[in-house]
């Protein structure tokens, strides 16, 4: 069932669960994940950043929107950073259903005039806006990009910028980084700001960067008012490190159906891990 994601988190937010938002660079990846949500009965939000659009084209968009249509569960295909008006055009008219423009690095002002057209385009087409304040940060081995060092939204910038912009979900900065932590990168939630933005704000709340943070930190999101959670990192790291097991240990593969099946259950065990963490199995029957 395709929706877009105003309604999608509508529901988690009344009902205080986040729903996994996983970025789709594959077809394997688009099943492993399509399979197992199915099998959790949990809603799920289908992304690709502006890079993984480029190499996929439309043609994983349209693979995304059949997945959609032969499933009840609730699903959103939905645009990550993406980096310029331009984009976010050819995503919607591609069939995506919600977007997110990322322009936190231009000053205020800049943020707000652009995120502004892009919601009044994305409205008359019935597709959802995310927008962010402040910035992530990047662990430095991820496409999705960041900053060096994280710059924490200001709850009070937050609601005049929603207000300001009328977008429909609104990306939090409290300490999340883009990919995989290094060992001597300690990341560490601020549930404080977030706890200040819920109460300034009250549209549903988005978590970039949800790889390798601590369990109990995200559980804790999740309580205080998270509603959307991206996973990226983990799970392709769990699809190609077994793809590079199979391969080592059996050299003369070749075949697709020989190299795939057992990377994309270790993506599904992810997959699930991440959808009981963030209480969302089960959850498709509110949406009816």
């Amino acid at each position: 069932m395709l929706m877009n994601m105003k309604d999608l988190l509508k529901v988690a937010q009344e009902n205080q669960f986040a729903v996994p938002a996983c970025n789709i660079g594959s077809d394997q990846l688009l099943k492993a994940v399509m399979k197992k949500v199915n099998e959790l009965k949990s809603p799920v939000i289908l992304e690709m950043s502006p890079d993984e659009f480029d190499f996929v084209g439309n043609a994983q968009i349209q693979a995304m929107i059949y997945e959609a249509s032969k499933t009840d569960v609730p699903v959103v295909i939905h645009l990550d950073h993406g980096d310029k008006y331009e984009t976010v055009v050819r995503a919607i008219q591609a069939g995506m259903t919600s977007v997110m423009i990322d322009a936190s690095k231009l000053p205020y002002e800049e943020n707000v005039a652009i995120t502004k057209k892009v919601v009044e385009t994305a409205h008359m087409a019935n597709v959802s806006v995310e927008s962010e304040l402040g910035t992530i940060g990047t662990t430095g081995n991820s496409i999705e990009g960041g900053t060096e060092g994280v710059i924490y939204t200001v709850p009070s910038e937050a609601k005049q910028f929603i207000e300001d912009t009328g977008i429909d979900t609104f990306a939090v900065a409290i300490g999340t980084a883009h990919g995989i932590y290094p060992k001597d990168m300690k990341p560490e939630l601020r549930i404080d700001i977030l706890n200040e933005i819920t109460n300034e704000v009250s549209i549903p709340l988005v978590l970039h960067g949800g790889s390798s943070n601590k369990d109990e930190e995200i559980a804790a999101a999740v309580k205080n008012g998270i509603c959307k959670i991206n996973i990226s990192s983990d799970i392709k790291i769990a699809f190609y490190n077994k793809c590079r097991e199979v391969l080592n240990a059996n050299p003369g593969y070749r075949e697709p159906l020989e190299i795939y099946p057992e990377c994309m259950e270790e993506c599904a065990k992810v997959v699930e891990e991440k959808c009981r963490l963030f209480n969302s199995c089960d959850k498709a029957k509110l949406y009816y």
